[in-house]
């Protein structure tokens, strides 16, 4: 029989919440700095080249190189996860991704040391990519399993609101600079600020996580000795179609997240004309309405079928490019934020239930496992090649309508994974871990 999970104070539940938010906050803080600059300063500064769009790709092949190793983070850390705990691995990840981007912020440029400093600069991304392939899922868990079972939708979110206010953040800290300092300050050392300023962010993001406690899930499943001893393998074996599921429902999302917070800035800047700070902006002011529309969402996918929910906001995701692009023709500002607000508010309704979509087709003794396995290798598929592929697309074919058809297809391949995610009625059980579910 299995035993009763322990309970989880009211304390424990808001510190449980806040560490996943600041964590998840923190590590796309760095990601989206990263972005950012790879969108309008890494290309010049580490990979000079005769044709800006060269160098762009270029750039934007680093930003993949974050995005390709996530799996190994993913399969080193999802597996501690579930055998050693939430909590611990969860500090390490954090330190691993926050050191990294101190660092870039300090890297010698390709003026002053050549391609040695490409070379520093894809090893730190890399060290990014393994940090935050590790951490998403102990971060979804964090919070989810320290609440009500009955609102997974509404806890695991707290995760999920990460991306949008780490891009709000890094957004706001880059688009200052760019106000405060001359085009050629930027360009020289106005950019570094961004990153040096990780390391104010991580000390903030251990004092949170060193004073939680373990999750209450993981508490019953150690004193029951009931710790997966090879958990990839298990998923691998047990779990196919639930981790087939929960790859496939991320693609879309992250095709979109690339498309309307990374590539628009190449667009407006090289094919529009437009300057930076409109892009910025834009971005900035969508990702503020996540803040609040993503965990609005999940806590609505407590209240109706999660999967529904999923599967509309998957449609209009893959056709709102085809009227994003003639409105970013206009070269309006306006009609710029309108395209980028629209999309933001469509990808909140993919995100902000899809930690609890993913967490719920696994086991609770492999969720870290499968749910961090799901995480990075969609990730491959999706974001990580995405702005690459944008710019190659538009490069060869010279028309925004090839770019809105890649988002087409990955909303295709979405749909298929909603058609296989199980409903959270079926989820595996779980005993409520929280005093409250207030």
């Amino acid at each position: 029989m299995t035993s009763a999970t322990p309970k989880a104070d009211a304390t424990s539940l808001r510190r449980a919440f806040l560490a996943s938010l600041s964590g998840t906050s923190l590590e796309w803080y760095d990601f989206a700095a990263y972005s950012a600059a790879a969108a309008t300063v890494f290309g010049h500064q580490f990979f000079p080249g005769g044709d800006p769009l060269v160098s762009t790709m270029a750039a934007f092949s680093t930003y993949a190189v974050g995005y390709l190793s996530r799996p190994l983070g993913g399969f080193v850390f999802g597996r501690l996860g579930d055998v050693l705990g939430r909590k611990r691995v969860l500090v390490v990840t954090l330190l691993l991704t926050g050191i990294a981007t101190f660092l870039i912020g300090l890297l010698p440029t390709h003026a002053a040391v050549g391609g040695l400093a490409a070379v520093l600069l894809v090893l730190l991304r890399f060290a990014q990519g393994v940090g935050i392939g590790g951490e998403w899922g102990g971060a979804v868990l964090l919070s989810s399993e320290f609440g009500d079972p009955a609102r997974r939708g509404f806890w695991a979110s707290a995760a999920q609101i990460g991306p949008p206010a780490g891009n709000l953040l890094a957004n706001g800290v880059l688009a200052v600079l760019s106000l405060a300092l001359t085009e050629a300050q930027f360009d020289s050392w106005g950019w570094r600020v961004a990153f040096l300023l990780s390391g104010v962010l991580v000390a903030f993001g251990l004092w949170i996580r060193l004073r939680l406690e373990e999750t209450p899930v993981f508490r019953r499943i150690a004193e029951t000795g009931d710790r997966p001893k090879a958990p990839i393998s298990e998923v691998f074996r047990t779990e196919k179609r639930g981790l087939l599921a929960a790859i496939f429902v991320r693609v879309c999302p992250d095709v979109m997240y690339a498309l309307f917070t990374v590539f628009v800035l190449t667009y407006m800047t090289q094919q529009l004309h437009m300057s930076r700070g409109e892009g910025l902006t834009a971005v900035m002011i969508g990702s503020a309405c996540q803040l609040v529309l993503m965990p609005a969402f999940g806590a609505l996918s407590d209240r109706i079928d999660r999967r529904r929910l999923y599967l509309v906001a998957t449609i209009l995701g893959a056709i709102w490019p085809f009227v994003f692009f003639p409105l970013l023709s206009t070269r309006s500002f306006a009609a710029v934020l309108l395209g980028v607000v629209v999309a933001l508010v469509i990808h909140a309704a993919l995100y902000g239930p899809q930690a609890a979509l993913i967490t719920e087709q696994f086991s609770e003794r492999l969720r870290y496992t499968g749910s961090s396995l799901a995480y990075t290798l969609a990730g491959v598929i999706g974001g990580a090649v995405a702005p690459l592929l944008f710019t190659s697309l538009l490069a060869g074919f010279g028309t925004w309508l090839v770019l809105a058809l890649y988002v087409l297809v990955a909303g295709i391949v979405s749909v298929i994974g909603v058609v296989l995610a199980r409903r959270s009625a079926d989820a595996p059980a779980e005993v409520d871990a929280s005093v409250t579910s207030r």
